[in-house]
Formats: C-alpha cells, sequence, structure tokens
C-alpha cells in the first residue's frame, strides 16, 4: 500500500516542505510499520521549550542618579528580568542610557540581549541598523556647511520624490536580488525611494567641531528606513511561526529563527545586506553634503548601534547599544560614536570588552520619561520658549519648520550622569568631542499633516 501525506499526517507529522522527499523516499524502499516509524523519527519536532523558571544572569551598568530616574531604572531591570526568561539567552547587559520600550518583557532601549544560534528579531526591532557616521571637512565654515547639508538632506515620513532619487548601486542591487527576504518589487522600490533619507523622531544631521583639530565635521544619525521595517515585519512573522512550534510559552515580542534553518540563513543574509544598504544611505547624504559645499573629506568613520552581531554561534541583540569590540565590525575604520544631545558634544570612544560590558558602550542619553509626559511637563510654556531657552547659541533647524519639544535637550537625560556612568562602568574611553555648533531634524511634521488639516 502506498504511504501519502494523510499517513503522515495521522501519524502525528505537520505537513511541510519535506513530505514530499520524505514520501518518495518512503514509497521506493517500501518503509512500513517499525522502519517507517524510525525513519520518520528524524522530522519529529523536539518538545516545546518552556521559559527558564530563573532570569539568565546579566549585568547592570546603570543607577539612579536622583529621584526621577528610580522608576525608570527600574522599569528597565524589571523588563529585563522577564526577557532573560527566553530559553535560547545566555547572557545581558543593560547601559546607562536604557530606558523600557513596549510591554513588560520586551527589550529595553540600551539593552544586549546575547542568544545561541538564534535570531530575534523583536530584539533589533523595526529599526534595524540605526547608526552614525562621521565626515570630517577639515577647516570649512561649518554654516556654510549646515547650509549645504540642509538643502541636500530630507527629513519626514516617505521618500524621495521621483526625479529626486537615488539609483540602487549595481552590486547592492544585485545583493537585493539574491535574497528571498528582499526581492520583492515593493522591497526594491522602497529601497530607491528611501536612498538619502533619514525619518523622522531622534534622526538628526548635526554639525560641529572637532575639540581635538577645530575641524568642521558632519555627524549623522538614522537607520535602515522602510526596507528595513519591512524586512523586520517579516521577520516577526517567521518568528512567530517558529515560536508556535518551538516555544509557545516565549512572548510574541521574543519568538526567534533558529540560525541553523533555511530562514536563519537567508534571514541573517537579509540583515547584512541592509547594513550595507544603511551604510550607502549615509554616504549617499554626506556626498551630498561634500559635493554641494565643494569640501574636501579628510576622514570617514561609521557605526551602527542598533543591530544583531555574531560571534561563532552567540548572537548579540543591541537595543541601542554601541559596539566597542572590533570582532562585532567588519569594516571598522575609526574609532565610535556616541550622541548625547543637540547642545551637548558627540563622544568618539573606544574600548576594551569586559565581563559587564560584553564589548558594548551606551548609544546616547536616552530618557526618563516619555515624550509625552515631557509634553505635558513643558506644557506651561510655548515651544518657542522651550526652543530659545535650550538652544541658545546654536543653530538648531526643523526641517519641518514646526519645534518638536521632544526632541529637545530636556527631553533626554543628563548627559554628565551618563557619561560619569560610563567611566564608572567601563563602558568605553572618550578620546574626542565633537563640540556643537548646530544641527537639522525632522520637528513636529505631523502638526501640518494633511489627515490632521482635513479634521480641522
Amino acid at each position: 500500500m502506498k504511504t501519502d501525506g494523510n499517513t503522515l499526517i495521522e501519524l502525528g507529522y505537520q505537513p511541510g516542505k519535506w513530505f514530499g522527499e520524505a514520501l518518495d523516499y518512503i514509497n521506493t524502499h517500501k518503509l512500513e510499520g517499525e522502519k517507517l516509524l524510525h525513519y520518520l523519527d528524524q522530522f519529529k519536532l523536539p518538545e516545546p521549550l518552556a521559559l527558564k523558571k530563573q532570569a539568565t544572569a546579566f549585568s547592570v551598568n546603570i543607577r539612579a542618579e536622583h529621584e526621577s530616574e528610580i522608576e525608570n531604572v527600574s522599569q528597565v531591570i524589571s523588563t529585563m528580568n522577564e526577557l532573560m526568561k527566553t530559553p535560547t539567552l545566555v547572557g545581558g547587559t543593560i547601559m546607562p542610557d536604557a530606558c523600557p520600550t513596549g510591554a513588560i518583557g520586551q527589550i529595553p532601549v540600551g539593552g544586549v540581549a546575547v542568544a545561541k544560534n538564534a535570531i530575534h528579531p523583536g530584539m533589533h526591532s523595526a529599526d534595524i541598523c540605526c547608526s552614525v557616521m562621521l565626515t570630517d571637512y577639515g577647516k570649512t565654515d561649518p554654516k556654510h556647511i549646515l547650509d549645504i547639508a540642509h538643502t541636500s538632506t530630507h527629513f519626514g515620513p516617505g521618500g524621495r520624490l521621483r526625479g529626486k532619487q537615488f539609483p540602487l548601486p549595481t552590486v547592492l542591487k544585485e545583493q537585493f536580488m539574491s535574497n528571498p527576504f528582499l526581492q520583492s518589487d515593493r522591497m526594491l522600490s522602497l529601497a530607491q525611494e528611501h536612498m538619502g533619507t533619514q525619518g523622522d523622531g531622534n534622526h538628526f544631521l548635526y554639525v560641529g567641531r572637532l575639540k581635538s583639530t577645530g575641524n568642521t565635521v558632519v555627524v549623522t544619525h538614522h537607520g535602515s528606513r522602510a526596507p528595513g521595517a519591512l524586512l523586520y515585519n517579516q521577520g516577526m512573522k517567521i518568528a512567530e511561526k517558529f515560536r508556535q512550534d518551538l516555544s509557545p510559552e516565549t512572548l510574541k515580542q521574543n519568538a526567534w529563527i533558529p540560525f541553523d534553518t533555511e530562514e536563519g540563513k537567508n534571514y541573517w543574509e537579509a540583515l547584512q545586506i541592509i547594513r550595507e544598504w544603511t551604510k550607502q544611505n549615509h554616504t549617499t547624504i554626506h556626498e551630498l553634503v561634500t559635493t554641494g559645499a565643494g569640501a574636501s573629506v579628510t576622514n570617514r568613520f561609521w557605526n551602527e548601534h542598533n543591530f544583531v552581531f555574531k560571534d561563532e554561534d552567540l548572537f548579540y541583540h543591541a537595543k541601542g547599544a554601541t559596539p566597542l569590540d572590533t570582532k562585532f565590525m567588519n569594516d571598522v575604520t575609526g574609532p565610535r560614536l556616541i550622541p548625547l544631545n543637540m547642545s551637548e558634544p558627540v563622544l568618539i570612544v573606544d574600548g576594551e570588552t569586559t565581563g559587564n560590558n560584553l564589548g558594548f558602550a551606551p548609544h546616547g542619553a536616552g530618557r526618563n520619561i516619555s515624550r509625552t509626559q515631557h509634553r505635558k511637563n513643558k506644557a506651561h510654556k510655548t515651544n518657542e520658549e522651550v526652543f530659545y531657552e535650550e538652544t541658545e547659541g546654536l543653530d538648531v533647524r526643523f526641517f519641518s519648520n514646526e519645534i518638536d519639544v521632544t526632541e529637545l535637550p530636556s527631553a533626554y537625560k543628563n548627559a554628565e550622569n551618563v557619561r560619569n556612568q560610563m567611566k564608572e562602568f567601563g563602558l568605553g574611553n572618550v578620546i574626542d568631542e565633537v563640540e556643537p555648533y548646530g544641527c537639522i531634524m525632522a520637528g513636529d511634521w505631523q502638526k501640518n499633516a494633511p489627515w490632521k488639516k482635513r479634521k480641522k
């Protein structure tokens, strides 16, 4: 009697790609009874993995400096305690800029989670490869650079309009086309449309002077835009399918893709390609400034601070943490960058891996309160009053021409405290600084959004 798919289903196996090959083998070799069951053992799913009863140990490189930070630190530690019960995790750490985001058990900003043989899309989030790049323009006038940058970059929702877009480099396009996660027409269209854009939120183009030389530099901050968000959505769907089979108890936001699967290998490759896209995005903006200003480049380097880094079978999910260890970056050309806020220097750091930092430093200043709460705290003043108080002496611009008070310096943690805790916990050495001249951010682009105008 010929064995078919119904036979396998009756034996308790879930339909899958392996059915066809297995049935060919079974029927060719006329397997029955014990021989059939023995052959099918290799296709049995492992017993579901339960959450760990005790959280895997993680290091805490943060403490409350004053009363307003107590709740924030408590929430960060609480969410890490839940997160570290995920079956795949073998280590973790939290940085001085840490702050909770999302439900309990979700990795906080400023957190690092180390998984064995597993990639957790929810632990790198939709803003894959959020990163910073610095270009040194020597003694060029910073105002000239900022003016040219304002006409060159692009903030806000969506991408560049047709006729103003930048084509994908041939090699990068071929990489997209070769990967199952990235080869769709929609993905390729978004990759071109969003090239040379910076988005909104805390992303910026910052102009300042190096403390060591007085040279004018540009620092940009943004992630992988719509292409990264689309990859993240696909990754979460694949991870959820694995979660239902491998560990239903695991929180949905902590689902994972096993690296030793076809999906895992393809997803890892897709992450590397999106990383290259993001680096090219930074480079495109910097080259526009270079050409527009007629300036010469004396130095350039970059680093991501929101990504997954691999070391043999360990995957370091850095949700807002700057890699110090060179093993995490295959294209290290300089030290690392840690921005704090628009009125503070961008720190240029290097450092060594220790037991408590796991090879990482903070990625910025972080927040103690939400954007909504910050707005409420400033409601007794106009946006203009807050802006002029906090940006005096700086050339600060909002691309939308609308002030976003949630991106002004007081919205962030005290920069001095973050720097002090970096030193206290051994989280990188400051070897130079970019002192602020001015910056461009998206601003409150939603204030005059078309749908809001229609509603009014």
